[in-house]
Order: C-alpha cells, then sequence, then structure tokens
C-alpha cells in the first residue's frame, strides 16, 4: 500500500483531470479521461462515473486500475496503481456524492450513477522526455505556456 505523499496530493487536487486505464472484458486495455480524479485520504483516489459506463464495467469485471495524472505544463506528473471499489448505492455512495457536491461539481445527485474508489498501493513519478533538453521546470512551464498561446513551434 502507498501512503500519498503531499506533492502527490497537491498536483491531483490542482489537475483533477487524470486518465484511468481499465482491462476490458477481452483483455485489452481502455484508457479514459476522467475531470473529477480527486484525492480520498492518505491511500485513495476517487472519481465519479458521470459519463464513464465503459470504465466502470470494466472495474466491475477487473478492479486492477492505473490512474496518470500530469501537469501539462511541467511535464511531471504520477502513475498511481491500484484495486477499484465500484459504489453505486448505500451511505458510501451518499457520502461521497456529497463530496463530490462540495467540490462544485453540477447537480452530483442527479449525474452521479457510480462512485469508484481506489486503494493505491504503487504511486511512482512519471516524467516526459523533454526533461532531456530542458534544464528545468520553469524552462518547461515556459515553453509549453508558449506553445499553447500559438507562439512556440511544434515540439
Amino acid at each position: 500500500m502507498a501512503k500519498l505523499s503531499a506533492d502527490m496530493k497537491r498536483l491531483v487536487e490542482r489537475q483533477r483531470l487524470g486518465f484511468v486505464a481499465t482491462v476490458c472484458s477481452d483483455g485489452t486495455p481502455c484508457v479514459s479521461p476522467k475531470g473529477t480524479v480527486s484525492i480520498l485520504d492518505d491511500e485513495h483516489l476517487i472519481f465519479a462515473d458521470i459519463r464513464s459506463p465503459g470504465t466502470v464495467a470494466n472495474l466491475r469485471t477487473n478492479p486492477s486500475v492505473e490512474v496518470n495524472v500530469v501537469d501539462h505544463f511541467i511535464r511531471k506528473g504520477y502513475r498511481f496503481k491500484g484495486t477499484a471499489r465500484v459504489f453505486e448505492l448505500g451511505p458510501d455512495f451518499d457520502r461521497h456524492v456529497d463530496f463530490f457536491s462540495k467540490r462544485g461539481v453540477f447537480d452530483a445527485p442527479g449525474r452521479i450513477r457510480a462512485i469508484v474508489t481506489i486503494h493505491v498501493d504503487h504511486a511512482q513519478p512519471l516524467i516526459s522526455p523533454g526533461y532531456d533538453h530542458v534544464p528545468d521546470e520553469a524552462t518547461a512551464r515556459a515553453y509549453w505556456l508558449k506553445y499553447y498561446v500559438g507562439e512556440a513551434g511544434a515540439v
């Protein structure tokens, strides 16, 4: 079991968009972006199923999951591997829907179909190969900010 560091928590809470990898029933991989990825506690991530029927179906069959969360401007983040639990009814579901309501998810009780919690077993840094030719985060951030506003050439 992995304890989530302060930096991991900061990055996840700042980004919120995570890419969730699951395994389809035929054994093929499936990656889906989730805009509600959040920190639940020192060992768990959480996200809401608003439009994720494939992800939830995959997790019901195989609860193994990996979530990647990256700061696109510094090209660094974390990969979290673990085991998912799906909640659709009951007090835990209601408590987690309230969690997302308080975080500003529009009409959370009406839109959230399921809640997924992930017990993080392993977490490790994810660093872009872009650091092979830039010296630090400030340089990477400046480059990508310039790139996204259309002033930089192709990567």
